[in-house]
């Protein structure tokens, strides 16, 4: 973990996400005003000492709801991760392990999943279904396994002839405990990679479905729909789609810097 910390690069990205993740806690307190209050006489106000980053076409103090679509964006970020890795990891653990036409026909379906543009299978499902902060997370968590899938396959089949693996059936324990207790633990580590890199673009793809209007649903903050509300008034209102527009930007570049860092790491011979 020092040889982690070495890395100036992930250590700004972790310095960064830090100080978003305390915003995000500290919201109800950091927030200036009240991210829903509706105050039309103050509409399109630039940023000034009043409001610091201006305000929407509908009054509302920007700052408090960039604090406030803060924790929208890192909750879905995680919460859709977590769902992709654990879909593709149970996945790609199962092909893996059992291999044969069991292996084959799970990664037929990890093909025809990569096979679809993910953004218009995203679209195509939201279409369906009524969007919100928990559809939102579960489709996109849905329509990202598939990387995690290949990764932790891939793992399970160099550590299942490994000599721990084979002591192990040797001594007769089930299936069941020979993932859990030995291939799972042992293959999580490129998993953990993944994840990171995954939160910064699931964090993308949300902004991107509530640009379109598809996402987070007004008047909930989130940065995408910030960007949304800052497009209808792009000529007259250029903090409304500048301010937004960097916050996912420091994000998402956070995160993938982490994310190299760690994978970096990982890669390094350790002592």
């Amino acid at each position: 973990m020092a040889n982690l910390l070495k890395n100036h690069l992930a250590r700004a990205g972790a310095f960064i996400l830090a100080i978003l993740a305390l915003i995000a806690t500290l919201a109800p307190w950091l927030a200036p005003y009240d991210p829903l209050a509706v105050n039309l006489p103050e509409a399109l106000f630039p940023p000034s000492s009043v409001h610091w980053l201006g305000t929407d076409p509908l009054g509302r103090d920007v700052l408090s709801r960039l604090i406030y679509g803060t924790r929208i964006s890192l909750v879905i970020g995680f919460i859709a991760v977590g769902v992709a890795v654990v879909i593709g990891s149970a996945i790609g653990v199962i092909a893996g392990f059992f291999g044969g036409w069991l292996d084959s026909l799970l990664m037929r379906l990890v093909d025809t999943m990569l096979s679809f543009p993910s953004i218009f299978l995203l679209l195509a499902i939201i279409a369906i279904v009524e969007p919100s902060i928990y559809t939102i997370m579960i489709v996109i968590g849905m329509t990202s396994w598939m990387g995690v899938a290949r990764l932790v396959r891939a793992e399970v089949l160099s550590l299942k002839e490994r000599e721990f693996v084979l002591a192990a059936k040797g001594l007769g324990a089930s299936s069941s405990r020979i993932i859990l207790k030995h291939l799972l633990p042992n293959a999580i580590g490129p998993v953990w990679v993944a994840a990171t890199l995954g939160v910064g673009s699931a964090i993308l793809t949300e902004s991107i479905l509530s640009y379109l209007g598809l996402g987070v649903q007004p008047p909930t903050p989130s940065w995408g729909n910030i960007l949304n509300e800052g497009r209808i008034a792009l000529g007259l209102a250029w903090w409304l789609t500048l301010i937004p527009g960097v916050c996912i930007l420091v994000t998402v570049l956070s995160f993938n810097l982490l994310g190299e860092g760690l994978r970096e790491w990982m890669h390094r011979p350790h002592n």
